[in-house]
């Protein structure tokens, strides 16, 4: 973990409210780090319902594929983090830990091991010890307070410089409901569903069908329009949990994903995503400037989040933000190399709204002072306009420094 804050770090961090039937508590197990926290229990009221969406690796951590396979009940009462060490890439090894770490957590909660749900963040191909949960649990269990939130965000940080929450109170009907939210994540990001990690509470009342609808569609434009490095995580996981409390309250029972009710609470909830997300970018390793890429006119949504990606996946675009050059020429590359509809001759580009190639040339009116100018911003936008169809599209994501050679030069060592 860093010790240096990026300097893209929100300058406000929202108060974490507490979400009735969630419980948290972190320790420091000694996974990989010394002198930090690195364990983070969760635990959930019975009734609790869960969702997931997982990395689309081929080659999945051991915690992933517990999730996925314990999804299809619905239920959750704890949830288990570790920093350090991503479980994956360990084999028969990292099969057996995931299982036992599910069941020292299950002894502890007081639940079924089929309730407990496991992420892994950290080091691949490094054995997963999870003996080291024994007895950290248990006493986690006993300690578990609602208001840890800070403290849970920060126990699951690897190469991050700052936690990451967010949250948001809406009406379900007449009652209030809160919806609380953390993430992780600074490298190994091109997600195919969601960051590293992040997690969703809320004490609304949601069955687990409507749940899941809700995660895989507020997934799209938030943490899957979100790129750091063009790396899929093999540990990517997104959980949400509703425990239902706010039922107390007056808050009605959904079981309808299109329930007209919802609106106000799905709108919230894609924003929780969203922010998270964000910060998510903001946190990129060595990460200098938040960097949103544009593309409008395109003939499909798809083909504009295709072009989008192959933009703010160029280490050429990247290392050109970073030196705060509008080198609008790979741009140019990163949109024709996408493989999708581009036609050279009407593609228009702009930074931080200052238009610099128009019609497939050099803008007329371009200043290189004025946009040199522009490109010392902390945030910058680029825009390409193909000029083919009405589809538009955003994905954010960050420069790319020296920094983050340095992390990765001897991440692992």
């Amino acid at each position: 973990m860093s010790t240096a804050v990026s300097p893209l770090a929100p300058p406000d961090v929202p108060e974490m409210p507490v979400i009735a039937g969630v419980r948290l508590a972190t320790a420091a197990a000694g996974i990989r780090y010394k002198g930090r926290t690195d364990v983070l229990l969760a635990l959930l009221d019975k009734g609790t319902t869960v969702a997931g969406v997982f990395t689309k690796s081929k080659c999945p951590s051991a915690p992933v594929e517990w999730c996925r396979a314990k999804l299809k009940g619905g239920a959750a009462r704890a949830l288990v983090v570790n920093s350090g060490n991503a479980n994956a890439f360990t084999g028969k090894t990292g099969k057996a830990s995931t299982a036992l770490t599910a069941q020292i957590a299950a002894k502890a909660v007081g639940c079924s091991t089929s309730d407990v749900f496991l992420a892994s963040t950290g080091v691949i191909g490094e054995p997963l010890d999870a003996t080291k949960f024994d007895g950290v649990l248990a006493q986690l269990a006993q300690t578990a307070t609602p208001d840890r939130w800070m403290d849970a965000a920060k126990a699951i940080m690897t190469t991050d410089t700052f936690p990451k929450v967010a949250t948001a109170t809406v009406k379900l009907g007449k009652a209030k409901v809160t919806i609380n939210g953390m993430a992780k994540g600074a490298g190994m990001i091109m997600p195919d569903m969601a960051t590293m990690l992040s997690f969703i509470f809320t004490d609304a009342p949601l069955s687990a069908s409507v749940l899941q609808s809700l995660l895989k569609a507020s997934v799209e434009d938030t943490f899957n329009a979100l790129t750091i490095d063009g790396d899929t995580s093999t540990s990517d996981t997104l959980l949400a949990f509703a425990t239902g409390a706010a039922a107390a309250n007056g808050a009605p029972k959904i079981s309808r994903a299109g329930d007209p009710r919802l609106k106000a609470f799905t709108k919230a909830f894609q924003q929780i995503l969203a922010d998270l997300s964000e910060q998510v970018a903001r946190d990129g390793e060595g990460a200098r400037k938040l960097v949103e890429v544009v593309v409008e006119g395109a003939t499909t949504k798809p083909s504009a989040r295709r072009i989008a990606m192959s933009i703010a996946n160029s280490p050429l675009v990247k290392t050109a933000i970073a030196g705060e050059d509008a080198n609008w020429g790979r741009v140019v590359m990163a949109v024709g190399k996408a493989g999708e509809p581009a036609n050279r001759d009407k593609l228009s580009i702009s930074f931080n709204g200052i238009r610099v190639a128009k019609s497939g040339a050099r803008d007329p009116s371009y200043n290189e002072k004025e946009v040199s100018e522009a490109m010392k911003a902390p945030k910058i936008q680029i825009k390409v306009a193909l000029g083919l169809g009405k589809a538009k599209d955003r994905v954010l994501t960050c420069d790319l420094t020296k920094e983050y050679v340095a992390i990765n030069g001897d991440y692992r060592s």
